[in-house]
């Protein structure tokens, strides 16, 4: 039986890939234990400095798989106590939403828990938990405001219509668009890029910039500056 998920290293950038093509990369027990372990392998391993998820087919991922809903357990699929959101932040190092194709409803909620997103031309992002009936669990609610705003999050929950890969570079979803043959190219350039940078300070950056997510501005503004007094100290010790 092929794997759920894909995984692969290359150089310092891992590949995920979700890997259920004929059911659109649709969410289901076995896919999400083998994207857990995978995300956790990044965070494990010191030789990967970045990570891109994408799918194989031409979605990138449908959301829940219908079929096994009520049959599997989707919240803990590995009996750890952690959820996707969970998985996603005990990763310290940058993951790239490399979006090839539809990205919906659970789909969706799983891109946004990426740092950034590239996405192809023929990306679309729906959210329709509303449509289909289903409570939004993963992140929708508050990460989709976090990048689009929040009269454009209500919107795009409250229609469940379509957003573009274009209309997603508008509105801040997306960073860029581009062909889809140039996608996982260009996600891999920037998984480099990342991994040319000073490693260590590029993870405080990132860990400063979330901080926001947790504490009010000012707040954030002392425990930078603190982190910097640090800093200077370390470097003073050398001279």
């Amino acid at each position: 039986m092929e794997k759920t998920v894909l995984f692969m290293v290359e150089g310092s950038t891992a590949l995920i890939t979700l890997n259920r093509p004929e059911r659109h990369n649709a969410i289901c027990r076995d896919l999400l234990i083998g994207l857990y372990d995978a995300i956790d392998e990044t965070a494990r391993n010191d030789g990967i400095k970045a990570a891109i998820i994408t799918g194989n087919g031409r979605s990138f991922c449908s959301g829940l798989d219908l079929s096994v809903v009520g049959k599997e357990n989707l919240q803990d699929p590995r009996g750890d106590g952690r959820d996707m959101p969970d998985v996603f932040a005990a990763c310290k190092k940058p993951i790239i939403g490399a979006i090839n194709g539809n990205a919906i409803t659970g789909g969706f909620e799983l891109a946004l828990n990426c740092d950034f997103l590239i996405a192809s031309d023929n990306a679309r992002f729906i959210d329709s938990h509303a449509k289909v009936g289903i409570h939004p669990g993963w992140g929708m609610t508050q990460l989709l405001q976090q990048a689009v705003g929040q009269r454009m999050a209500k919107q795009l929950s409250f229609t469940c219509m379509p957003l573009s890969a274009h209309d997603a570079l508008r509105c801040g979803l997306v960073n860029e668009v581009v062909p889809p043959g140039e996608l996982i190219p260009r996600a891999k350039q920037i998984a480099r890029d990342i991994a040319e940078v000073d490693f260590g300070i590029m993870l405080e950056i990132k860990a400063l910039i979330e901080k926001q997510n947790e504490v009010p501005v000012q707040e954030a503004l002392k425990i930078e500056r603190k982190g910097f007094q640090a800093f200077l100290k370390r470097v003073n010790l050398f001279f």
